[in-house]
């Protein structure tokens, strides 16, 4: 799960497994497996810096059990 920001401030948390593309447009648009789409302030890069970590995050938890 990894935290974005509306276009109007207010943030929401996003399961980034869902993610299916990404485009700045100049916008950043987030399109789901599900169909939906959200309009975000962060970039493409920002949002796959968010994605890495939390899958690093996943991975050394997993490594440890």
């Amino acid at each position: 799960m990894i935290e974005l920001t509306k276009l109007d401030g207010e943030t929401f948390t996003l399961n980034c497994e869902l993610i299916e593309t990404i485009e700045e447009k100049p916008d950043t648009i987030i399109s789901t497996t599900s169909g939906k789409k959200y309009i975000v302030k962060e970039t493409t890069g920002e949002i796959v810096d968010k994605v890495v970590k939390y899958k690093e995050k996943i991975f050394s938890f997993l490594k440890g059990i």
